[in-house]
């Protein structure tokens, strides 16, 4: 069979990072002449990009890998990705796996499997030992007609105590700001209106190119065409009065920064091996405050860490509710093999993780449903999206805040000016379109 006529499915799992890296895998397939699988039909190649950020990450590829395998026998099923990097072994025993290959040599895995095809190889497994990961596959998203994931940084040189990903994703790397631009430049000729940037460290960005991080800023605030851009995560530590009174200042870089704790009980953040402690990232809140008063303001935190006591609880659950932020992302401890933190004693529960868990997840909503009530009946421009849900359309105002208004296919990918009306019970709000702007 001539490979045009080879269907190819698409799964990822994870980071925003993954979503950006399997668009570009696919955009090599469609210009190797392969066929998108559509819904409903068999895929003759299934590809599927890892995650293996905590113990129940390895569990979801594990079982997607399993059903894949199962539910297409003739298929070729490639595996990459940060699960791939770490337990490639493991991943080469599920039946029905054809191919195994790293972040190493993502890149190469259009190569491989077309190889696979033409018989001139059996199935194998490409990668290399942790902390040997090295190089750029260089990335962006362009599934959405809407936003994009552009790819600026990967790796990490901070080896926290609990996490694999420097090890499934090497140290702190990046290519340089005249590349990055350049497919910027190309995201815009698109049409796409919005652009997140993404990375393992991404305020780490210019170590390998001696750029900084402002200096990219300052370059993509430049670029014609594209209309909003957001920093999807960034270290406490890196996230400097110069950034933020960048961001402040420029109006395509929206008011939204998601900013890791991880803890707010200072011995816990030792133990944890973080670059901060609570004093530097209550500042840095406050930081952005002062120069961004409505900025959406995500935190990470992490339940259960070895040694976290009921009064370190306490304590971090008084330091969130000072800090007041918009939104929580919650997790549930996760042992993973090969970190310090299996070995620390003090181990919590999986009983009293959850109980954690579930004590911050309500704390989070209450936090956001505070946050939403502060913008009920005022107006901000929203970018909407493609997506439709009972007869509406939803986007996003500059602070992250998801509106949904009655469908109008004029609106899709389009700025217009919305009066927030009131609160949905999924965390949404209900929107009343009172100004259009073509895109």
């Amino acid at each position: 069979m001539p490979p045009y006529s080879k269907k190819v499915s698409f799964h990822t799992l994870g980071c925003k990072l993954n979503f950006s890296e399997t668009s570009t895998l696919a955009r090599q397939f469609d210009e190797g002449g392969f066929v998108r699988c559509g819904k409903g039909e068999e895929p003759d190649i299934c590809v599927v990009n890892t995650c293996s950020v905590t113990g129940q990450a390895d569990k979801k590829c594990r079982n997607l890998i399993r059903r894949l395998a199962g539910k297409y026998p003739r298929a070729i099923i490639a595996v990459t990705g940060c699960y791939a990097q770490l337990r490639a072994g493991e991943i080469a025993a599920i039946e029905g796996v054809d191919i195994v290959i790293g972040n190493q040599g993502k890149g190469e895995l259009f190569h491989r499997v077309t190889q696979i095809i033409a018989k001139k190889q059996g199935a194998e497994i490409y990668s290399c030992g942790t902390g040997e990961v090295s190089g750029f596959f260089a990335s962006c998203s362009s599934g959405d007609r809407t936003r994009a994931f552009l790819k600026v940084q990967d790796g990490c040189d901070y080896k926290c105590s609990y996490c694999t990903i420097p090890y499934a994703r090497g140290a702190s790397r990046n290519i340089s700001i005249k590349e990055i631009t350049a497919e910027a430049r190309k995201i815009a000729q698109s049409g796409i209106k919005e652009v997140v940037l993404t990375g393992i460290n991404t305020g780490d960005f210019g170590k390998t190119t001696g750029e900084g991080f402002v200096e990219l800023l300052q370059a993509l605030g430049g670029i014609d065409g594209i209309e909003r851009f957001r920093i999807s995560s960034i270290e406490p530590n890196l996230l400097t009065d110069e950034v933020v009174g960048f961001c402040a200042g420029h109006p395509k870089f929206m008011p939204h920064f998601h900013i890791p704790l991880q803890s707010g009980c200072d011995r816990i953040l030792g133990l944890m091996r973080r670059r901060y402690r609570t004093e530097l990232f209550a500042e840095r809140v406050a930081r952005v405050r002062e120069y961004i008063p409505d900025a959406f303001i995500g935190i990470d935190i992490i339940a259960g860490f070895p040694g976290e006591t009921e009064e370190d609880f306490e304590q971090t659950c008084r330091f969130i509710e000072s800090l007041a932020p918009s939104f929580l992302h919650v997790f549930p401890f996760s042992e993973r093999d090969g970190t310090p933190a299996v070995e620390f004693p003090g181990k919590v529960s999986p009983q009293e993780k959850a109980v954690r868990t579930a004590r911050l997840t309500e704390l989070s909503e209450r936090l956001h449903t505070r946050f939403l009530s502060r913008y009920t009946g005022t107006v901000a421009p929203v970018l909407f999206e493609s997506d439709i849900k009972n007869g509406t359309v939803s986007g996003f105002t500059p602070n992250y805040i998801k509106v949904r208004v009655p469908y109008e296919r004029r609106l899709v990918n389009t700025v217009a000016e919305v009066r927030l009306a009131g609160m949905l019970p999924d965390g949404e709000m209900r929107g009343e379109t009172v100004g259009y702007r073509a895109g």
